[in-house]
């Protein structure tokens, strides 16, 4: 079996920066096993895969795969296949992705890149000794959690967030949790950190679902809907966003990096 593969640095104005995504298209879906097993084959933070919605209620229903488990959501591997779609035809504006656990999802042209409508996912005050702990603080200015296994640490500069050095076998004991560590930024608004290695990734280099989280409590904090972002891994990304009602959107670009075949 010979399935189109393409993968994407998504939330990128240039190759080997961003967050890398594989995106593959499929006429139906496989056995969930295998779906697993080419998400591990990859090694990326999510592989994506996308069939035609048989119930018109999106173009698309989307599924992501770490290495080790599907997730409930995923941005930049959404980002990656809007781009996917819509740079592969020229007339289309938009595309809508339903997902299993997250909705429908919407990707849009925004000038030379595009937009994500992501559901805004506030957190709620909830003390997180344990991650705190594993992440080599004595303390944190708060501590936030979101059921979907969320937590959000919030230190008090842009510094402190770039000098963690988490303890990840700690952090993988906890399981499938995404630790976004947050603070006020430099040279952006805000600046971020996120951290998987429950889900199978120690350090995300550009994180769409954790910007879905912090978003909401950083409009309240600084008073406005429109924000700037930073997410200071090693590779980086820089992402725009607002707060619209229910829903989080993202702009960002993506830059294609392979095409080829996953043969089975």
């Amino acid at each position: 079996m010979r399935l189109p593969f393409v993968q994407v640095d998504a939330f990128a104005d240039r190759p080997f920066a961003g967050n890398p995504a594989a995106v593959i298209p499929l006429a139906a879906w496989l056995d969930d096993a295998l779906l697993q097993a080419i998400g591990a084959e990859n090694n990326l933070s999510e592989t994506a895969f996308l069939v035609p919605d048989a119930s018109r209620e999106a173009d698309y229903e989307l599924r992501w795969f770490t290495p080790r488990t599907e997730v409930m959501l995923c941005g930049h591997a959404t980002l990656a296949s809007g781009h996917v779609v819509l740079s592969g035809d020229p007339s289309l504006d938009r595309v809508r992705f339903r997902t299993r656990r997250a909705g429908v999802l919407d990707v849009a042209r925004a000038g030379a890149g595009y937009e994500l409508a992501l559901p805004a996912w506030g957190p709620s005050p909830t003390p997180l000794p344990e991650i705190v702990a594993a992440l080599g603080l004595a303390d944190a200015v708060e501590t936030l959690w979101h059921p979907a296994r969320y937590a959000v640490i919030v230190l008090d500069s842009a510094a402190a967030v770039r000098a963690l050095d988490p303890d990840f076998r700690r952090l993988a004991v906890l399981g499938d949790v995404l630790t976004i560590v947050t603070a006020p930024g430099t040279d952006s608004d805000i600046v971020t950190r996120a951290f998987a290695p429950g889900g199978g990734t120690d350090e995300d280099p550009v994180t769409g679902s954790a910007h879905a989280v912090i978003v909401p409590y950083w409009a309240k904090r600084l008073g406005r809907d429109h924000l700037t972002a930073h997410q200071a891994s090693q590779r980086g990304g820089r992402l725009t966003c607002r707060l619209e009602g229910d829903r989080v959107v993202l702009g960002g670009t993506c830059v294609t990096v392979i095409e080829g075949s996953f043969l089975l």
